[in-house]
């Protein structure tokens, strides 16, 4: 009776530990991040998975330091992990950009070193293999980044998605200031995903740094037509905006309207809505 007992208590602490874990990831999944969090600390005994939501919980409200701590966790108790490694880059590249500038070199490279292990755990983790393109494009070479490693990575890309495919190669173009190349490669990767409204963005920004605003304009309001409402046109149609210090009154509007939506971890901050939302108010 005793064993059967304590067999019965593990079993109910195993449930109650998965509930609590669900109900956390639930509250990640719909940016409650504090209460996310909340549920899952102190960290002490904790599994690989609830560790590395720790440290995903602490990656959105951009403590890269501790999440970076806790995604080490994570992958220390479980080494063979893609999508453990794959956010530790992320939070190492998160480190880079806001850390100091004494550190920002080694975490760049600690960021790069994690993508290449997740893709080696997992060649088939596209999330990672794009950061890396993204790592590629935008770092130094002297911390590993370089158009020509991007170059491969894109034709990786293009092999498993087309449309990702074209856009990868608009990066590099834009990068490289061939304009007109980098165009016709956003326009084919709207075409071969016609329902995907990101490539419609993707477009629309693009126009807008070239300042052809009224092209951007009308494609964003393509972008909202094709998917109407949706948190991620209004963000990127305010931030366009305001970034070229046009229609600031709309911009305001359209991050109040984004503030109010149901937002996932995809869309961007409600943070940085809001230091937008501060920069056209004059606060």
């Amino acid at each position: 009776m005793r064993q059967l007992a304590v067999l019965a208590f593990v079993c109910a602490s195993l449930v109650a530990g998965s509930s609590k874990y669900d109900h956390a990831l639930r509250l990640y999944n719909h940016t409650e991040y504090q209460a996310s969090l909340k549920l899952l600390l102190p960290p002490q005994h904790k599994s690989p998975a609830e560790l590395a939501l720790i440290g995903q919980n602490y990656f959105m409200l951009d403590d890269a330091k501790r999440a970076t701590e806790f995604f080490q966790k994570a992958v220390a108790a479980e080494p063979n992990n893609s999508a453990y490694y794959h956010w530790l880059g992320r939070a190492y590249g998160r480190w880079a950009e806001t850390g100091s500038m004494f550190t920002a070199m080694g975490h760049a490279s600690k960021a790069r070193q994690s993508f290449e292990k997740a893709i080696e755990l997992d060649p088939g983790n596209s999330e990672a293999v794009n950061d890396l393109f993204e790592f590629y494009v935008e770092a130094p070479g002297f911390v590993g980044g370089g158009l020509d490693k991007a170059d491969k990575i894109a034709d990786r890309i293009a092999e498993r998605d087309a449309a990702e495919g074209s856009y990868a190669h608009a990066r590099i173009a834009e990068k490289r200031k061939e304009f007109n190349t980098a165009e016709q490669h956003l326009r084919r990767a709207m075409e071969l995903a016609p329902r995907q409204v990101g490539r419609v963005i993707d477009l629309a920004k693009f126009l807008a740094k070239q300042g052809r605003f009224k092209e951007s304009d009308e494609t964003f309001v393509a972008a909202d037509k094709l998917s109407p409402d949706t948190p991620k046109v209004m963000y990127a149609r305010a931030a366009t905006y305001i970034k070229s210090g046009r229609n600031i009154e709309e911009a305001r509007m359209l991050l109040e309207k984004y503030l109010a939506s149901a937002l996932t971890p995809d869309d961007p901050s409600r943070a940085d809505a809001r230091k937008l939302l501060q920069q056209v108010s004059g606060g």
